[in-house]
């Protein structure tokens, strides 16, 4: 029996190593890490899950990225794309026995075409790097997420990221023109094109927020966006969260889009004051960051009309910085405001539910009675324009059972807001996280036909497996369905 085992242990470590000596030969000695101590840095992304992948491998080039996923094709082994591991939803955990292919080494802006408005880059630039980078030339890339300082673009093409100025702009896939991706046995292909209109189906759009598991971006061209001429910033403070949703509903029924419209509750904001002076009240119950940008003209036609919505619907005050110093200040209130929660607790989990715009106040207590029910701390900060909702529920996991408590507040919370007209994710993805919640909004045929558009892609399920679709226990929920224009 014992030497069985024993010959099982050399058996699979043989292999193991035959497999890195392989990677080894494509990338170099130095672009392979193996050792388990080392494996550790890329157990985690930015959910709750964990698991160690047998290698992580840095390719320079897709050349390289060819030449690895054919080694793991002609294996059976399962590969996962990373980028900065700042996801939410579980997408970037290898599966047991899985390898991640890392770009960290890819972080190149290739071109940048100022006549066509169009940047060409690696998949590990940083999302803020390359806004940085286009600014320069009076142009800017408008998805902004919250990590935007340090998720990469290849990463946001796998999620489809959104952020506080795709309320008019869009998410990710409305900013992509061209995607160069690597298959699953290796072979490359270009989807899109430097147009935005091309022939034939579009498997780009297809390919954003595949999650990775269609193929690997190793080059990205995107659409730019001119600076805006005039832009002003809204901070309107709020005696508590109800009369701050009502803001919302009434900004948006006035006819005006604005370019951002966000929302802080009152224990965010003293966990962002903690940290930094964003310039929030200590004493409010909430606060909107309403921005307006365009044509001179056209901000200062609106600006009335948002300052009289906010002050009509009980705001205390509304400040309006149009330095850029002062707009600065007040969103790095909100793009820190996840990572000011370690002052409250040391871990959280954070649901991504999105509802109808009318519904934010029904949810949001909704949200309150289960988080006390529950016994768990919950801050919200949010994109309020396109109701998108961040309950981050705030836990120390050492506690016994909190983690427990949390995922079952998590798993009401958003069978609540697809009960309501809702859906499951706005913008952090399924992965891991949510894909045992997907027969709540698809029904077994919606499940097939989306795993043929998969399998036509990968038809091995070799890259990211395990994510997106359900492979527990069947939710015992009926599946809701959204009507046509009930978002409208």
């Amino acid at each position: 029996m014992y030497g069985n085992k024993v010959s099982d242990w050399l058996n699979k470590n043989m292999t193991e190593k035959s497999l890195i000596d392989e990677l080894q030969e494509v990338v170099g000695l130095e672009d392979v890490i193996s050792h388990p101590d080392d494996l550790l840095v890329y157990e985690y992304d930015g959910s709750v899950d964990s698991n160690i992948p047998l290698a992580v491998v840095f390719p320079s080039s897709v050349d390289e990225v060819s030449r690895i996923l054919k080694i793991t094709h002609s294996r059976g082994i399962p590969v996962v794309g990373r980028g900065s591991g700042t996801g939410l939803s579980g997408g970037a955990i290898a599966p047991d026995g899985g390898i991640q292919i890392a770009f960290t080494k890819m972080t190149r802006i290739l071109e940048v075409n100022v006549q066509n408005r169009t940047a060409t880059v690696e998949p590990g630039v940083i999302n803020l790097d390359l806004d940085n980078h286009v600014r320069e030339m009076g142009l800017r890339y408008a998805p902004d997420p919250s990590s935007q300082r340090a998720c990469s673009i290849g990463g946001n093409i796998a999620e489809n990221a959104g952020g506080p100025h795709c309320l008019a702009y869009g998410t990710t896939t409305n900013h992509v023109l061209e995607i160069e991706s690597v298959l699953e046995d290796g072979s490359i292909v270009k989807l899109g094109g430097q147009c935005r209109d091309v022939p034939g189906y579009d498997l780009r759009g297809v390919f954003v927020g595949s999650e990775g598991t269609f193929g690997i971006a190793t080059k990205i061209t995107v659409r730019l966006l001119p600076l805006p001429e005039m832009v002003k910033t809204f901070l309107g403070i709020f005696p508590d969260i109800e009369s701050a949703c009502t803001a919302v509903s009434s900004v948006i029924g006035h006819g005006i889009v604005p370019a951002a419209l966000e929302m802080i509750d009152a224990l965010s904001i003293k966990a962002v004051q903690s940290v930094t002076d964003a310039g929030f009240p200590d004493d409010a119950g909430a606060v909107l960051l309403v921005e307006l940008e365009g044509l001179s003209e056209e901000v200062e036609e609106v600006t009335e009309r948002v300052e009289s919505s906010l002050w009509d619907t009980g705001a205390t005050n509304v400040l309006i910085a149009e330095d850029p110093e002062d707009r600065e200040k007040l969103w790095v209130g909100r793009k820190t405001a996840f990572g000011a929660f370690g002052t409250i607790a040391p871990n959280y989990y954070l649901v991504d539910g999105v509802v109808p715009r009318t519904r934010l106040t029904q949810v949001l207590r909704k949200v309150s009675e289960i988080g006390s029910r529950y016994d768990i701390t919950i801050a919200n900060v949010f994109h309020a324009g396109d109701g998108n909702l961040h309950p981050c529920m705030l836990f120390d996991e050492r506690e016994p059972g909190v983690l427990d408590r949390a995922m079952k507040a998590a798993s009401e919370m958003m069978e609540y807001c697809v009960e309501v007209g809702g859906t499951l994710s706005g913008e952090h993805g399924i992965g891991l996280e949510k894909k045992e919640y997907m027969p709540l909004v698809f029904n077994e045929i919606d499940l097939s036909q989306m795993k043929k558009a998969r399998d036509a892609f990968a038809p091995r399920n070799l890259l990211n497996p395990g994510k997106i679709f359900p492979d527990g226990e069947s939710h015992p929920i009926e599946p809701h369905r959204v009507s046509p224009g009930q978002y409208i």
